[in-house]
């Protein structure tokens, strides 16, 4: 009872302190409300971009490893040896069985390739559709979400079926208003019978590959309209890793021993494959992000730093008026923590009332439409904002509520 009795009074106090002095009180708090409007607002559109570009990577798969001529870390620029990732062979469908029936620390193997071209319905026609040819356990390795229909069976694999799964932008364009399952379009002159249809993705912040415009086709069927091979297109071997990062490292060291042998390079020869994890690039966007929200803290720092100073001002100055009053309540019996905690009570009142204020600012922004950035502000977030806000009022409570709690009781009656 004692415990909310104070909080109660406190609670009093800090609306009798608004109501006396409303614009000052409003101005000490715009600090703190634009420190945790800018910390909030930063964090809210690093968790949703963050959350975009992952979404629109999901292509890359979870502890998924590839292997390819081009290292995708080595990054690019002037200096950058292209020649020798070039001069490097090419995958083949032999390596592909070799691995898939040798390796021990994969869940699955699987080959794929891809080319864009134009693919027709008649007198439609869809243009830049990205036709790929994959392998039965491609699925295993990658995520292929199918809307309606199927996706191929063993057998269509294995014998080279002409069939195809085809995304919603395709299948809208070739087939509008019609029910593609079961009807027969081209891929460069080839007649593909329509099996499924991936589900719609929608469109991506970035230009990253979407299932909407992309056709799925068997390897086999592939070959037969692409010149895949040694002097035609290079084929990826993917494998998914164990669920841990130590399987992860075992996948690596056994991938590279088997492939090394496959090709018969000498210990003394520099591996020529390159083994690309989809973890590396996801790493690197969490990194860049965690260089936003670093930047977000420092810019929100110094509002809530002035503030901080703010509300100290506050206090300081509800210490003096309210002098008088500390000495009767000491007089009467009340302890110095009674006298603490009143003070302290009320700062992070004031400092929360920023706070909130911040983060009501930050979720009407939510509702702006960011082209198809979706913001969103997180539960993590809101307590993030009031948690700094809570911790940024006792900061700046805590010497005006000492001062108060020690003042002796004769002389502050006197003060009045």
């Amino acid at each position: 009872m004692k415990v909310l009795k104070l909080i109660w009074e406190s609670v009093r106090f800090a609306f009798q302190a608004l109501q006396a002095n409303l614009t000052r009180t409003i101005l000490s708090l715009l600090g703190v409300t634009v420190g945790i409007f800018a910390i909030i607002a930063v964090f809210t559109l690093v968790d949703s971009l963050e959350k975009n570009i992952k979404s629109s990577l999901s292509f890359l798969g979870s502890n998924v490893m590839t292997i390819d001529k081009f290292d995708y870390s080595a990054g690019g620029g002037p200096d950058f040896p292209w020649w020798v990732y070039f001069r490097r062979p090419n995958n083949s469908y032999s390596e592909f069985t070799f691995l898939r029936d040798n390796l021990r620390n994969s869940a699955a193997t699987a080959l794929f390739a891809d080319a864009n071209t134009t693919v027709q319905f008649g007198n439609n026609s869809f243009s830049g559709s990205n036709v790929k040819g994959v392998t039965f356990t491609y699925k295993d390795v990658y995520d292929v979400p199918i809307g309606a229909g199927r996706f191929f069976t063993e057998i269509e694999i294995s014998g080279a079926r002409n069939v195809v799964v085809i995304g919603t932008k395709i299948a809208n364009t070739l087939f509008p208003n019609q029910d593609p399952l079961g009807k027969e379009m081209k891929i460069r002159g080839q007649k593909f019978f329509v099996v499924g249809v991936f589900e719609e993705e929608g469109e991506a912040l970035f230009d990253t590959p979407s299932k909407d415009e992309a056709c799925m086709i068997p390897f086999g069927a592939f070959s037969k309209i692409y010149n895949v091979g040694r002097y035609g297109l290079g084929p990826s071997i993917a494998m998914k890793g164990l669920d841990d990062d130590t399987g992860m490292i075992a996948l690596e060291n056994e991938v590279t021993g088997l492939l090394r042998a496959k090709r018969g390079l000498k210990p003394t020869q520099d591996s020529n494959f390159s083994l690309n994890k989809s973890e590396f690039i996801m790493n690197t966007i969490g990194s860049i992000f965690d260089v936003i929200s670093g930047a977000g803290w420092v810019i929100g720092g110094f509002s809530i730093l002035v503030g901080g100073f703010g509300i100290a001002n506050i206090m300081f100055v509800s210490v003096k008026e309210r002098t008088n009053i500390i000495g009767i309540q000491k007089s009467l019996g009340a302890k110095n923590y009674f006298i603490l905690y009143q003070f302290l009570f009320e700062a992070m009142f004031l400092s929360l009332i920023g706070g909130i204020t911040g983060i009501i600012l930050v979720y009407l922004i939510t509702f702006v439409q960011l082209g198809s950035l979706e913001l969103t502000l997180s539960i993590k977030n809101i307590i993030l904002g009031l948690g700094v806000s809570s911790v940024i009022g006792i900061v700046s409570g805590i010497v005006p509520a000492t001062l108060a709690a020690r003042l002796d009781p004769v002389e502050a009656i006197r003060s009045a």
